[in-house]
């Protein structure tokens, strides 16, 4: 089984939440969009939280090495 993404799941909580500030502010044309934005990065910042620190294997930036 693939492993599970979980960027439609923190989507689908901005939709939700754009959409509840929407309909209370009478501007949905504005929050339903910014609500995908915040999902989409809470999404993707849960994606990154689940991965393995071993898998990461560049090397960019940091302190440089000592010798």
């Amino acid at each position: 089984m693939a492993k599970k993404s979980a960027l439609p799941i923190g989507i689908g909580v901005g939709v939700a939440i754009g959409a509840a500030l929407g309909v209370a502010t009478g501007d949905i044309a504005i929050w339903l969009p910014v609500g995908i934005a915040i999902g989409a990065a809470l999404g993707t910042t849960m994606m990154a939280a689940g991965s393995d620190p071993e898998d990461d294997t560049n090397d960019e930036g940091g302190s440089p090495d000592k010798e």
